[in-house]
Formats: structure tokens, C-alpha cells, sequence
């Protein structure tokens, strides 16, 4: 019926079967049959596939649309296994990328720093051979041997990446050069394969008509060509460095191996059938984004003879957790989870169950921008199953000290459950382990000062609230609001009180609801601008907002981050807030003031990006306003130019009327071209004034986190041993005070159990790392996580970090969590 249609629909129907292909990868082998049988009957047909296909495969080359190149190459091996592609012509491609790949890590014809392009090429090649090798082996050995030597001498020359500052498990081993990257993985596995016999259990449809497919005549490619690499003829470190970190976005590793499960759990298959099911499940992530139902389904109906629901749990639990961003938003992950569960609900819970246990004992150990997605998954995975979770099997955390991992990690999806919930139905979940309501919030609820009783109400305070009150609710306009508070508050009580006084009054006006909030913030923002005038009062007023909130974590954040919108409070007053002495001693128990910076740093960048692409808009929208007011002008003194002789004297032959429109469309043409550009200057203006900002902001961030370690991390030994953090406090010299007053202070102030030995030794599971090492470890992480997300700013701002922020003796500790996610060459950084 295709090769019927062909002659009327010859575009669409390619482009149906490109499709096809592209999007639905995993079923390229059918694909590639249904064209080889078309072969047998029209040989136009299936070698118009082919130029199509190798065009396509170009483009995408040019265009470094990474996705596709990789899927194309695999088409192209499908369709050599119909015999519709001759075995010569994919060994010429995979030789050409080879070459290419080669030539990058060239020091004088390539640019090393485009390592990842150069990997990204032959992982190409390699993640094709599963299922074209067989047929290459087959039909053109020496060639495909040629080949196979060449990818061996590529993995001989190339540099090892080390990716320990982008595990999900953070480990005291540093640097691991003996461990695999996973190129050298994916090549190990390739080999292994080929000392099989290149088996693999992978669909082979082509295998019962191989009698029929091998009448048709197979089709030659064109030769593909690779970009040149870009080169660089700068000796800079800084700008090598800024080149790797660019090829790393651009190229970035597609999987990075999550093993949840213990060997003997799992499923059993052979390393390169992992590998092939793993590169099924994330095409079917890829490309059914944003259709979770249809993405649940293409995943449990997988074409593979095993069970992999294990597997399909921890490659999908890789992508959630995966650094420094996972590749699409993690709610995405979140529906589809919840569909396999309800898809397979006599397996895939008890997999996602079994999951949740493993990353649950091996919480202390995990990355914090890991942990913090790992709560956000999991509190809201328990609210689509109606909070249903066997606590008591954690209700032992209880006993652990309040810095213990495992505890903040129930009490933190404990508190994010009641922001998706309500208070009661959260209590009522956890009956089973009522030890555990320990760890509930308060019960959320504003915490008004000047809130009326008999004792209070004739203070000063809450006179002079419930006198705003009622110019609020008698419709009192902004001005006399302000000047009341100048006239009759300042004067008499101070700037300070008046503060208190006005951002509790309004705070508890808008406590009803987010949008009562936003509402009293839009109408009477200017009062608090007002009173807000530097940083010292924006401090203030955060602690107001705190001081009101303080059994709502939620809501604080909201409040400041709508603050922070409305430009009632800077982002570098939110950093120094956030680094507070109240707020940096709750830095290992509690997400409440990462939460509130991560939003200040997140808005800030998003604010930079979200300009970047307006002056993009208006870039090209300018170059089409002056090419439609060029073209209006051009067609105006056309017109006029026609002359016509009336009584003698030259005249315009072109009616008045018609010489009005044109004159009335060039004047509006080049109004709109001015008016674009003047947009284009102001765009100009505030990125710089953002870009300004976000610099400042870099350097205030990195320097607070700078002095709060500096005071409180143990010292380098006399002979430059650096302190092993997770060993306990036993084994670890303190910088700032010795070792019996750290202990009674951490007892005292933070309430340890009193059966327990200091540090909470003596609790279940033992948990043996001190309260100083502990947030220790959690600030350098958070560190870390800082420096991966805004690894790109870093970058740019790199000699001024150096030189007004890692100056001095800075502990290593520090620098490397600073600059961990910069670097991922094995000997690289270490001069940063």
C-alpha cells in the first residue's frame, strides 16, 4: 500500500517513516524490514529512504542535534540489516566520525577541550553496534576489525572523565582514575559482546525474511563530513577551561548509572542487554515528554524477552537524581511513576517500594541537591497514593540526633506533605508510628505580635495596628497611609518599630490566602519600600516575615520570593539573611533557609535568561522592521519617480490617494523599527544592570559560604592531611574550640536524647557523625550544588571569584566544593 502511495504522497510518506523512526526507536528494527521488503518492489522507493535519511543524518551533524545523529546512525544500522544500506557504506561512516573524533583530540589540527564531541561521535558508533555488529561481522569482518581497532586506539588516547562531583552518592575517595567513565563502560561492553558471538537479546524481525531481503539491491550512502573542530588559539587557562565546560552543555553525558538495587535482586542479563534496554527506556522518555500516559505504556511494552522493572526503576531514578540537572523537570518523572505503578500494580510498587529503601539507607551518603529532589519526588509519589507509607518501619529516626540525615530527611517530606495536604490528614497518616509526630511542623498558622487580648491591646503596638487596619479596610490610598506612618509612628517610636509595626499588620492582612498576600503586596508595597530603603531594614523585614511565619515554611518562602519580585528586598539581602547566625545554625536540620536562597539565586538567573531570550525576539523582530520599512520606502519613491508630463511640466503619475497609503505604510514601517530598536536599547540596559547584579550576587554568595565554613571546618594536620569529614568526631581536630566543649554545646543546645552519648552514638543505627562534621558536610554540599547549577556564571566571573573571594588560605575542603563543578578531567582544576 506504501509503494502504491508513493507517486502521490512521496513527502509525507517519508516523512511519516522518518518519524516513525525518530520517535519511536526502539521499534527501528520493524521499521527496517517494512523498507527492506518495500526494496523488493521498489528499489526508487527505498533509495530515496536512504538519501533522505543521509541528509538528515548531515544536517544533523552540522546542526549538533545530538538525539538525532544518534538515532539516525541506529536507523541506518537497522536498514543495512534488511540489506536496503551495503555493510560498506556504515563502515565509512563510522570512519568518518572516527577520523573526526580523532582529529578533535589533535593538540595542533583539533581542540582537546571538544572532548565530549569526540566522545559523543564514537558512543555513536558503539551504541549502533548492538544491533547492526552482528551483520558487519557477518559480511565485512576485516572491515568492521578496521574499525573496532580504531575505536580501541581512540579509548587509548582519549582523557579519562572523572565524575565524582556529579555522583548522587558522595563518597571521601576523591579522584578514582581506576574506575571506568562511561565511554570506557560502554566499550568494555561492546567487547564482551563481541567475544560472544555479538548475541545480544534484541529484537531481530529480519532474521525469518532474510531469504526474501537478500533479492534486493542494497543502496550506498554519501559520505557524511563532521564540523571542523573549533579551534582555540588562546594559551588562557580560564578560557580552556570555559571551552570544556561549553562542550560539556553541549554534550553532555546521557546516563549516568544509578545501582539501587543489591545483583542478586535485580535482574539478571548480560551488560550489553542493560545497556540496550536502558537506551530504550530513555528514548521513550525523550521523545513521549509531556505524554505521560502514552510514555507509561511504550515502557511496559518494551520488545525484550526479560523482565526489567528494576532496571526500568533505576534508570528512571537516574534521570530524576541525575547532575547537575536531569533532563527534563522532575514533576515529569513524578506522573510517569505514578503510571507505571498503576500500569503494573503487581510489580512496580514493590520495585519503587524496595527503591525508596535503598536510597533511604544510604540518605547520609547522598548529594543534597539529590536529597532535596529526592523528598520533593517522594512527598508528592505518597499524596497520589493517599499518603499510604509503612513509617513505622523509620520510626526509629526518632531517636536519632536532629541532625541525622535519615531524621531531616522524614521530617522534611513530613513538612512537604502538609504543604500538599492539610495538618490533620498528614497526623492521621503516620498512627502507625506515632513516635513520628515528634517531627510534624507545627501546625501551620500566622504568628501575629500585635494580635488583640486583655493583656496587650493598650500597648503602643497594637494601638497603632489597629489603626492601619482601618485605613486599610476604609480605603485609605497608599500616600496617606505613608504619610501617617511618617507623622505619627517614626517620630515617636522609630523607623524600626514602625517596620514591625506596619510589615506584621500587613502581613496578617494578607495571611487568608496566596492571593489575599499578593493582593496586600501589589496595594501597599510602596509603604514597605518606604520604610525599606537599604538593606539593614530589608534585613529587618525578613525577619518580620519570618518572625510571623515561623510555623510555615511555605509560606516565608512565598513571602519573601514575592517580596524579592516586587523589589521590596534585593537578592543580596536575602544572602545575607539566609547567612545569618539564626539561620546558619539550622543549616543540617532543616531546608527552611536553602529553600528561601535557592529561590533568591534561581529568580536572579531565571530573570537573566528570560532577557537573553526577549532581546534575542527583538534582535530578529528588528531585522524584519527594517526590512519591511526598507521595502516601504523603496515602493514609496518608486511611485513618486514616475513622472508623467501633465500641461507641459512633469508630474507624479501615481494617484494622490495611493501615494498617501504608501507615504502613511513607510512612516508607520519606520516608526515600528525605531520603537524596536529604543526596546532593544532598554533590553540591552536591564541585562546589563542583571548581569551586573547576578555578579555581585556570585560573589556575596561565595563569600559568606567562604567565612561560615571558614570558622567552623577542622584544620589541616601539621603534615597537610586533609580531615576526613565522615569518620566522626573522634577522629577529627577542631579549629575554633576543642573537643569537650563542642560536645556539651551540641548536647545542651540541641537537644540529644539524654540516654544517648554525645553526638547520638548510642542510637539506633548508630549514626556516628558529629553535629559540626554534619553541617559541615551538608554546607559543602550545598556548595557544591550552588557550583554546579551556575557553573556557566562561575565561569565568567572566574578571575574576579579569585581574586576577591578564594583569596588567602582557603581550606581545600572549600575550594574543592567551589569549583567541583567546573571540572571533570581527571588532573584538571587543580590549579583553580
Amino acid at each position: 500500500m506504501i509503494s502504491r502511495e508513493y507517486e502521490h504522497s512521496r513527502e509525507a510518506i517519508f516523512e511519516f517513516l522518518l518519524q516513525c523512526a525518530e520517535q519511536l526507536p526502539h521499534k527501528i528494527p520493524f521499521f527496517g524490514v517494512l523498507i527492506g521488503l518495500i526494496n523488493l518492489e521498489n528499489e526508487d522507493f527505498a533509495k530515496d529512504i536512504v538519501d533522505t535519511t543521509q541528509a538528515k543524518l548531515q544536517d544533523a551533524l552540522h546542526n549538533e542535534n545530538r538525539d538525532r545523529i544518534r538515532i539516525l546512525l541506529r536507523f541506518l544500522s537497522g536498514l543495512m540489516c534488511s540489506k536496503v544500506v551495503v555493510p560498506n557504506s556504515i563502515i565509512e561512516t563510522f570512519e568518518t566520525l572516527l577520523s573526526s573524533a580523532a582529529t578533535i583530540l589533535d593538540e595542533e589540527t583539533g581542540n582537546p577541550s571538544w572532548q565530549p564531541r569526540a566522545d559523543f561521535y564514537v558512543y555513536c558508533i558503539l551504541a549502533s553496534l548492538p544491533w547492526g555488529g552482528p551483520e558487519l561481522f557477518e559480511q565485512v569482518p576485516d572491515e568492521f576489525e578496521r574499525v573496532l581497532v580504531g575505536i580501541q586506539s581512540y579509548i587509548s588516547i582519549r582523557r579519562h572523565f572523572d565524575d565524582i562531583a556529579f555522583s548522587v552518592f558522595e563518597t571521601d575517595e576523591g579522584h578514582s582514575p581506576n574506575k571506568k567513565d562511561f565511554m570506557e563502560d560502554l566499550w568494555e561492553r561492546i567487547q564482551i559482546l563481541s567475544r560472544s558471538g555479538w548475541k545480544a537479546k534484541i529484537p531481530k524481525p529480519h532474521l525469518p525474511f532474510e531469504a526474501q531481503l537478500v533479492a534486493g539491491k542494497s543502496h550506498r550512502l554519501s559520505l557524511i563530513s563532521c564540523p571542523p573542530p573549533n579551534l582555540t588559539l588562546t594559551s588562557s587557562e580560564i578560557l580552556r577551561g570555559q571551552e570544556k565546560h561549553e562542550a560539556d552543555l553541549k554534550y553532555p553525558q546521557r546516563l549516568r548509572r544509578l545501582h539501587i538495587f543489591p545483583t542478586n535482586q535485580a535482574e539478571n542479563m548480560q551488560p550489553v542487554d542493560r545497556f540496550v534496554v536502558e537506551e530504550c527506556i530513555l528514548d521513550v522518555l525523550l521523545f513521549f515528554n509531556g505524554c505521560r500516559k502514552e510514555c507509561a505504556f511504550y515502557l511496559v511494552s518494551l520488545p525484550v524477552s526479560f523482565r526489567y522493572e528494576y532496571l526500568m526503576a533505576e534508570t528512571i531514578f537516574s534521570q530524576l537524581l541525575l547532575l547537575p540537572n536531569p533532563p527534563f523537570r522532575p514533576i515529569y518523572y513524578t506522573l510517569v511513576i505514578i503510571d507505571l505503578c498503576k500500569a503494573l500494580p503487581g510489580a512496580f510498587p514493590s520495585v519503587v517500594v524496595g527503591a525508596v529503601h535503598a536510597l533511604f539507607d544510604r540518605i547520609s551518603n547522598m548529594d543534597m541537591e539529590c536529597r532535596t529532589r529526592l523528598i520533593l519526588w517522594f512527598s508528592h509519589h505518597l499524596s497520589n497514593f493517599q499518603f499510604i507509607w509503612p513509617w513505622q518501619e523509620w520510626s526509629y529516626v526518632k531517636d536519632l540526633p536532629k541532625w541525622a540525615p535519615q531524621r531531616v530527611f522524614v521530617q522534611e517530606v513530613l513538612e512537604r506533605e502538609i504543604r500538599l495536604s492539610y495538618f490533620e490528614k498528614i497526623k492521621q497518616s503516620i498512627e502507625d508510628a506515632a513516635e513520628l509526630e515528634e517531627l510534624l511542623p507545627p501546625k501551620a498558622g500566622p504568628n501575629f505580635k500585635f494580635l488583640s487580648d486583655e493583656s496587650t491591646e493598650n500597648t503602643d503596638g497594637h494601638k497603632l495596628s489597629k489603626e492601619l487596619v482601618a485605613m486599610v479596610r476604609g480605603k485609605k490610598n497608599v500616600r496617606d497611609i505613608i504619610l501617617w506612618v511618617e507623622e505619627h509612628v517614626i517620630p515617636t517610636n522609630g523607623a524600626e518599630f514602625a517596620l514591625d509595626v506596619v510589615s506584621q499588620t500587613l502581613l496578617d492582612i494578607g495571611s487568608k490566602s496566596f492571593t489575599h498576600l499578593i493582593t496586600v503586596l501589589e496595594r501597599y508595597g510602596q509603604i514597605i519600600s518606604k520604610l525599606c530603603p537599604n538593606e539593614e531594614m530589608q534585613l529587618l523585614l525578613m525577619d518580620e516575615v519570618s518572625a510571623y511565619w515561623k510555623n510555615s515554611t511555605q509560606m516565608t518562602a512565598i513571602a519573601i520570593d514575592r517580596m524579592m519580585g516586587y523589589r521590596l528586598i534585593s537578592n543580596l539581602a536575602i544572602v545575607k539573611w539566609g547567612f545569618s547566625p539564626a539561620n546558619v545554625e539550622q543549616f543540617h536540620v532543616s531546608d527552611r533557609p536553602w529553600e528561601i536562597l535557592r529561590n533568591a539565586v534561581s529568580k536572579t538567573y531565571n530573570r537573566i535568561s528570560d532577557l537573553r531570550k526577549e532581546i534575542q525576539s527583538l534582535k530578529k523582530g528588528l531585522q524584519v522592521a527594517k526590512e519591511v520599512s526598507a521595502k516601504a520606502i523603496k515602493e514609496l519613491e518608486e511611485a513618486k519617480s514616475v513622472l508623467e508630463i501633465v500641461e507641459g511640466q512633469p508630474a507624479p503619475a501615481e494617484r494622490p490617494g495611493r501615494l498617501r497609503r504608501l507615504q502613511v505604510h513607510a512612516d508607520k514601517a519606520k516608526e515600528e523599527e525605531v520603537t524596536t530598536e529604543e526596546s532593544l536599547e532598554a533590553k540591552g540596559a536591564l541585562l546589563a544592570r542583571a548581569l551586573e547584579e547576578n555578579k555581585e550576587l556570585l560573589k556575596l554568595l561565595f563569600k559568606r559560604f567562604v567565612d561560615v565554613l571558614t570558622e567552623r571546618l577542622p584544620a589541616v594536620s601539621a603534615d597537610g592531611e586533609i580531615p576526613n569529614l565522615r569518620a566522626g568526631y573522634q577522629n577529627v581536630n577542631f579549629a575554633s574550640q576543642d573537643l569537650e566543649t563542642a560536645t556539651m554545646e551540641i548536647d545542651n543546645e540541641n537537644g540529644a536524647d539524654k540516654n544517648s552519648e554525645p553526638n547520638g552514638q548510642n542510637t539506633k543505627n548508630d549514626y556516628n557523625v558529629g553535629e559540626l562534621e554534619q553541617w559541615c558536610l551538608c554546607t559543602l554540599g550545598y556548595l557544591k550544588s550552588f557550583s554546579r547549577q551556575y557553573a556557566t556564571e562561575i565561569w565568567s566571573h572566574i578571575a574576579m571569584l579569585d581574586e576577591e573571594v578564594f583569596v588567602g588560605d582557603i581550606h581545600p575542603l572549600i575550594r574543592k566544593a567551589a569549583f567541583s563543578g567546573l571540572c571533570r578531567f581527571t588532573n584538571e582544576g587543580s590549579q583553580l
